[in-house]
């Protein structure tokens, strides 16, 4: 089975035979020993720092269907190689376009995803009010705007439901966290820890998505529920909104409250924060794990992965496009 790796302070990237090499190189210009990976065991790489490597490379990424996927120094998602897209088809594409050309069509589509977002949402709520935290308040004014996802009638009305849902949410956080405070989400910089830790978190979830949607016919630039724009996969967008809640914000919630991150793993600058190499990597892995996790699937009766799920549901999306089963949103059922 492919893997994922995750790259810090990749340095050089070569090609030996069937083998990647990589020189990692330290913030004073020291390389460091060289790592070797097996090009038939490598599905995503995940760059978090420079990386130096020319275009024989990426051809050769690209012939072994290998995604890359780079992150700034301040975690910000800068950009991913994908390989050609060896499995889009003609049909899909234009039945892809058709849904978001047709008002009604894109609009039942990108109710789904903010019905299924809430729905994951409240789950984990109710998961922390089961266990002493007084978020009962919060569940119920949720509650009441996820009622009024199928009356809306445009997009930016859903939009609005959607941000408030997510405003009333985060709110939750400060609640449900012991020692750190969210005060509001702020991005592009992050003015503190638990913002810092959801912004490269959700751009986890954004490049998770992105890799699943390019094993299938969909085409990552049209989305539903997010406008399609230049130089983005907006699809992946959309179906992060559903998986962020369950992938993303349980990882925060565990990596804090156990301490395995604290404050003094942040770098604090500025107008912003950001984390420390140790603290990416303690997230990245716990992200992993969380990722790996498998559970007994009710429709198919096997054990799958959370992340087998994302591919799954863009699976169920092919087929709504296609007119074949209507999608219904992943919801969190355990």
């Amino acid at each position: 089975m492919k893997k994922t790796y995750y790259l810090f302070n990749p340095g050089r990237m070569s090609r030996k035979d069937n083998t990647l090499k990589f020189v990692p190189v330290d913030e004073h210009g020291k390389e460091g020993p060289p790592k070797y990976i097996p090009v038939q065991g490598v599905s995503d790489l995940y760059c978090f720092g420079a990386l130096d490597a020319n275009s024989a490379l990426y051809n050769f990424l690209g012939k072994n269907q290998i995604a890359v996927h780079f992150f700034d120094y301040y975690e910000h998602y800068t950009g991913s190689f994908m390989p050609k897209e060896y499995l889009l088809a003609g049909k899909m594409q234009i039945e892809q376009t058709k849904h978001y050309m047709s008002k009604s069509k894109r609009l039942i589509v990108a109710q789904k995803f903010v019905e299924g977002a809430a729905f994951n949402i409240l789950k984990n709520l109710k998961y922390y009010q089961s266990r002493g935290k007084d978020v009962q308040a919060h569940i119920d004014t949720i509650n009441s705007f996820a009622q009024s996802i199928p009356n809306t009638t445009a997009i930016d009305q859903l939009m609005g439901i959607e941000g408030n849902i997510r405003q009333i949410y985060y709110d939750t956080f400060d609640v449900i966290l012991n020692d750190f405070a969210m005060n509001g989400r702020s991005k592009q910089p992050p003015k503190n820890e638990v913002n810092a830790l959801v912004s490269f978190g959700n751009m986890m979830c954004y490049s998770l998505c992105l890799g699943q949607i390019h094993h299938t016919q969909l085409n990552p630039t049209i989305s539903f529920l997010h406008e399609p724009g230049f130089r983005r996969y907006s699809l992946a967008l959309d179906l992060a909104e559903i998986f962020k809640p369950i992938l993303v914000d349980r990882v925060i919630f565990k990596v804090l409250n156990k301490r395995e991150i604290q404050a003094k793993d942040f770098d604090l600058q500025l107008n912003s924060v950001v984390l420390k190499d140790a603290a990416r990597k303690t997230f990245v892995r716990a992200f992993e794990e969380r990722l790996n996790e498998t559970i007994k699937h009710r429709s198919l009766k096997r054990s799958v992965s959370y992340k087998h799920l994302v591919k799954l549901e863009c699976y169920k999306l092919t087929k709504h496009l296609l007119n074949m089963e209507e999608y219904k949103p992943f919801k969190a059922w355990w």
